[in-house]
């Protein structure tokens, strides 16, 4: 079978690269099954907890993963002799970080609990647990070594192991009825796995982490570099987060209602970043030869973007019910209509991405603070007020919203507005139109 590529890119690269991302989407199926599993299990109530916990532990988690992994990458590539160095100075800086960011994550739980109207039962155990997962993924490191080596299928091997040993623990978890509290016990265990895989590759390379090194001038040199890209994270990490953190003042029950629907809507998202991951390099190639075909190709990756996009969201939006009940049965009432909704947010994830690639090949990294963080903002604002009329539904809206906000900020700055129009022409599916007139 023929995989489907872009027009103006090596078509037999494309569908290479795609054919060898084959192993992560198995994984990526395989979680996503065993995540639908324990939503069905606990129900509403506890799978909000739950949620809850993870999306206070990602907004901040997002501080600790220092935004780092580009910038080693590209170290390690000009510099390989440094790269014990380079890999030493990183993971001590993130596990630092992450370290700190445990008692200061569980001091912003206690203040958000005090202040609350609907505090419920308390959620300390899950949260500090949750805190060791940033902990572990400190080690995430090796993956951008592995990276810069275009050797990524030996880690993808690790996770997709690690994915299989983290499903059946998880399966085994709902088997026998077991508390919330086992259950985010085998999300610690899965990024301890994976971290202990990580190591494991990279010494079957015949290298060691014990050879690595901190170096302060280097701490300070990738800081220095990655502090925008930390920013961004957090505000990436807020605006798509935060509504489960807002919702809980209605209950947990609505935050896990929208949950499932979120988690189903965003399930797909891997896709846009393995395609794009695939095309950039010729992209950026293009960008140093020939500036014509750079545009013409950015514009072909915005088009098949929305290709794929735009029908699973009509589709979606028009079985959204029939798939809730399918899935987690009766439990989730009201989830079809968030989820009808919340799918729309995919095609300007989709874009969103693409173009965060291009506005990093630029180097305009102020901008794409500023777009997120806008994104983020817009989403608070209407969070605060659709969710107390409409719960799970407004934040649905609010999300869809601030997404196509977040994207299309680019219209406002003179330099990347025609990036933004580009971006537009896709969605309207405007060459797609010209090919029928053609015709």
């Amino acid at each position: 079978m023929k995989l489907p590529a872009i027009k103006g890119f090596d078509e037999q690269a494309f569908n290479k690269y795609l054919k060898n991302t084959g192993w992560l989407m198995f994984g990526k199926l395989l979680s996503l099954l065993a995540s639908f599993i324990i939503t069905r299990y606990l129900g509403p109530d506890l799978f909000g907890d739950l949620s809850f916990a993870l999306a206070l532990v990602t907004i901040t988690g997002a501080v600790g993963a220092l935004g780092l992994d580009s910038f080693i990458i590209r170290a390690i590539i000009h510099e390989p002799a440094k790269r014990d160095e380079i890999l030493g100075t990183a993971l001590w800086l993130r596990l630092v970080v992450n370290f700190l960011l445990i008692p200061i994550t569980l001091g912003i739980y206690l203040l958000y609990q005090h202040f609350s109207k609907n505090p419920g039962e308390t959620l300390i155990l899950l949260v500090a647990l949750l805190t060791l997962t940033s902990l572990l993924k400190s080690f995430n490191v090796i993956d951008s070594y592995f990276q810069s080596q275009v050797q990524s299928k030996y880690v993808v091997h690790v996770q997709n192991i690690c994915l299989v040993i983290s499903a059946v623990i998880k399966v085994l978890v709902v088997s026998y009825g077991l508390p919330l509290v086992y259950i985010v016990m085998a999300y610690v265990f899965d990024a301890f796995i994976l971290a202990v895989g990580l190591i494991f590759i990279y010494k079957n390379k015949g290298l060691s982490i014990f050879n690595w090194t901190f170096n302060k001038a280097r701490a300070t040199e990738l800081l220095h570099q990655s502090f925008p890209l930390i920013l961004s994270a957090v505000m990436v990490s807020v605006y798509m987060k935060i509504d489960a953190l807002m919702l809980k003042q209605v209950s947990s029950k609505a935050v896990g209602i929208y949950s499932a629907a979120a988690s189903l809507s965003e399930a797909w998202f891997f896709i846009p970043t393995a395609i794009i991951t695939s095309v950039f390099p010729a992209i950026i190639n293009a960008r140093k030869t020939d500036l014509l075909r750079y545009e013409k190709r950015l514009g072909n990756l915005y088009d098949l973007l929305v290709y794929i996009s735009l029908p699973v969201a009509v589709f979606i939006s028009f079985f959204a019910n029939f798939i809730i009940h399918i899935i987690f049965a009766n439990k989730f009432e009201g989830a079809g209509t968030m989820l009808s909704i919340h799918i729309w947010s995919g095609l300007f994830v989709f874009l969103g991405v693409a173009s965060s690639q291009y506005l990093l090949a630029e180097g305009y990294t102020k901008i794409s603070f500023y777009r997120t963080a806008t994104g983020a903002v817009i989403n608070i604002l209407l969070n605060l007020w659709l969710i107390p009329k409409y719960a799970g539904v407004g934040a649905s809206i609010a999300t869809l919203i601030a997404c196509m906000v977040s994207t299309f900020y680019l219209l406002l700055i003179p330099k990347t507005r025609k990036q933004g129009i580009m971006m537009l022409k896709s969605l309207f599916l405007v060459s797609a139109f010209q090919k029928i007139l053609k015709r």
